[in-house]
This record gives structure tokens, sequence and C-alpha cells, in this order.
């Protein structure tokens, strides 16, 4: 019910997080004219350490969109090949050159330019409006249907009431909280410490993958600096941080001897900044007026850069399920529900696959006291070319790429 004294809003749909998810599906919808409101409880899409790699499974809906030229003149980096280094021998593991998509690389670029160039593009349909600082804190329900969100928002309270209600705000979904949907813990045995330390024009480019005994350690090209990645076992932070930062310092420098003289850059733990991984699923993503999405459904390992991906091809599918329906009312319980069918199976293989490396590789690394090298039919496996493509296409595409079919209004 509307709270007295709150000021009351309706729409045809209204998206809770204005991450890929649901600015994608945001953009989708308006573009198809239907009404819809994107809720962003932040004042601008500004946050560091976000998911930055736009796949060619992204970009293959940014061409079917008409949106290719355009968005690749914006500023990016991209990888066209997958190395790592195990033990001090490198090994390829993806190749991503042979993709059957327009794009055949992953264009890496900060998460607020890729979101706020579907601002920019969404904004123009009448019937897009999407609302800043605006944090969903509770929903609204009636006879065992969500017909809205509660917002709070700087001017006080806004009542939104809607005929769906999606919940596309990230792992820590308090959508699916106050559904209380049914969320499947599948566990991760990790967490990732976050660091930028500055590139220079010697270093090696592309993505970097250093893997000695009890560490591991990923670094983006970003051009000017590495977004790197340490990755350490779950809940040990606290035990790193009484080490002192020298000793994080340390062993970077001993991972990656090339960015050494660098390492002294992180000057406080303030420039740490640590992601609790999670993998889970809800048991259903949907419920009579609302639906799930993205982190909201389905939380990612980091594994792989995938969980940005996934979302947008979480958006697309519901769009294309759902966007004729919207257009006409209402959509029903067995129309939301045939979003979940629709993706389920590319999520649980996705999954599957990152607990497989996290549990039979990350852990043993972790875990790891003497040396450490990659198995010989695994340095055999990936010796020749061809054994690279099926990796790239996973990651660079995923169990079940979408393609826009929502036509535009």
């Amino acid at each position: 019910m509307t709270s007295q004294g709150s000021e009351a809003h309706h729409t045809r749909c209204c998206i809770v997080g204005g991450g890929p998810a649901g600015m994608m599906l945001g953009y989708l919808l308006a573009r198809a004219g239907v009404e819809v409101v994107v809720l962003e409880k932040h004042a601008d899409f500004l946050r560091d350490f976000r998911g930055d790699t736009i796949h060619p499974s992204t970009l293959e809906v940014m061409y079917e969109l008409g949106l290719l030229d355009e968005f690749l003149r914006r500023p990016h980096e991209r990888i066209e090949r997958v190395s790592v280094d195990v033990g001090g021998v490198p090994l390829q593991v993806a190749d991503l050159t042979h993709l059957p998509t327009h794009c055949k690389f992953i264009a890496l670029m900060p998460q607020w330019d890729f979101l706020d160039f579907l601002a920019d593009h969404a904004t123009p349909y009448p019937n897009f409006h999407l609302m800043m600082q605006a944090e969903a804190v509770d929903l609204i329900q009636a006879d065992g249907r969500v017909t809205g969100v509660r917002v709070k928002t700087p001017q006080g309270m806004l009542d939104v009431n809607a005929d769906l209600v999606v919940g596309a705000d990230g792992r820590r979904s308090i959508i699916r909280e106050k559904a209380g949907l049914t969320v499947m813990d599948i566990g991760a045995p990790m967490d990732v410490l976050w660091m930028r330390i500055s590139r220079v024009p010697t270093d090696p480019g592309q993505l970097q993958g250093r893997i000695a005994p009890g560490q591991l350690l990923a670094l983006i090209d970003r051009n000017t600096y590495w977004q790197c990645a340490y990755v350490i076992a779950k809940g040990s932070f606290d035990q790193i941080r009484q080490k002192g930062l020298d000793a994080l310092r340390g062993a970077i420098a001993k991972l990656a001897p090339y960015i050494a003289d660098r390492v002294d850059e992180l000057r406080s733990w303030d420039d740490v900044k640590l992601l609790t991984v999670a993998v889970d699923r809800l048991q259903q993503w949907s419920k009579p007026g609302l639906l799930c999405i993205g982190d909201a459904a389905h939380a990612m390992s980091p594994i792989g850069g995938i969980g940005i991906n996934l979302a947008i091809q979480d958006a697309v599918a519901a769009a294309n399920i759902l966007g004729p329906v919207l257009k006409q009312g209402p959509a029903d319980e067995a129309q939301l529900a045939l979003v979940q069918k629709r993706r389920e199976t590319p999520t649980r293989l996705t999954q599957r696959l990152q607990v497989l490396i996290q549990n039979r590789m990350i852990r043993g690394v972790l875990g790891s006291q003497g040396s450490i090298a990659a198995p010989w039919f695994v340095r055999l496996f990936f010796s020749w070319p061809f054994s690279r493509r099926l990796p790239a296409r996973v990651i660079g595409m995923g169990f079940r790429p979408e393609h826009v079919h929502l036509p535009a209004s």
C-alpha cells in the first residue's frame, strides 16, 4: 500500500539498479515504446573496480542496436588473447581472433563510460526515466503481488507503482531480500584485492595472469595503468593486513617483476579494495509482479570477467520475452518464468565451470607451498592453436548468447 506522506508515481516497468543489466533493459524497453523508470541509488556511475570487460557477446548486441561504431569511438583497450604465467612458464589459453562475431576482442572500458553511453542513448526516448540518488528501500505488495517500490530520495520518500518491478541491483540486492526469494549459496574459496599500479610502454600488454605457490595475480592492461587483482583465500584479508603493506607489495613484485619499481604506489590500505567473492543463484527468479536478473538473480565469480556480460544477456532475453507483453499490459507469472527458463541453463553451466576452476585450480594454488607447474597434458592441449578457441568462445560469447529481437517503436 502507498504510505501516507509520500509522493506516488506510476509506470509500466520499474527497474531497480542502474548497472549493466538495468540500464540495458531500460534502454531496450524504452526503445520499444514501453514506459520505464530506472532507479539508481548513487548520484553518478563513478565506482572503481567494477566489471570493465565488454565481451564480444555484448559488442554484438551493440552492433545489432546500430551503436557499435559510436561505442568503439570511446576510449578503450582491446584484448585478443589471454595468457597465464604458471611457475614462470607462459601459457596462452584463449585466442578470440576466430570468434564468429563482428568484434573478435574484449573491450576494456570503465563501466561508468559504458553506463553513461547507454543513458545518453536512452534519455531521448520520452518514455525513459532515469532517477539518480533514488534508493529502493522496500517493495509495495498487495494481494500477493508486487505492485511497486518504496524509494528514498533527497526530496523525501517516493512510491513508484509499476506493473512490473525488475530487481537488477546486484549481489546484495535489496529487492530479492524484501521479496523473500530463496538464495542457493554455491560458495567460493577466495576473495580478491583490487588495486592500481601504473603501466609503462615497456611492460607486456593484454591480460596477464601470474600463478606461483600460494599466490595468484591477474593484471589487466588499462593503457596508463594496470588494474590488478590479487587473489587471496576466503576470509584471509585481516591476516594479510596484519603482515603489513610491505609484505603485499613484495608478493606482487615477486609475481610480476616488471612492476616491482612501482609497487610503492600502494601507499596505504586505502589503495587496496576488497571484493568479497560470492557465487549464488536464486531458486526462483520471479514472483507475481517481480523479476530479478543479473547479479540479483545469480552472483558470479570474477573468473573470466563474464558477470557483466551474463547480466546483459539476461537483459536482452527479458526485453525479447517481456517487451511485447508490457506494451499491452502487465506480465503474468508464467511469462516472467520464461526469462528464468531461457537464462538458467547458461547461468548454471557458467557457474559450474567457475566452481570447477575455483575448486580444482585456485584452491590448490592458494594452498600450495612448494613449486607449481601446469600439468603436461594442459601444456600439450594449449600448445595447439585450435585448442585455444574453445575457452575463447566460452569467455567471449558464453553458452547462449542472446540477440536483439524486440523491434524499436
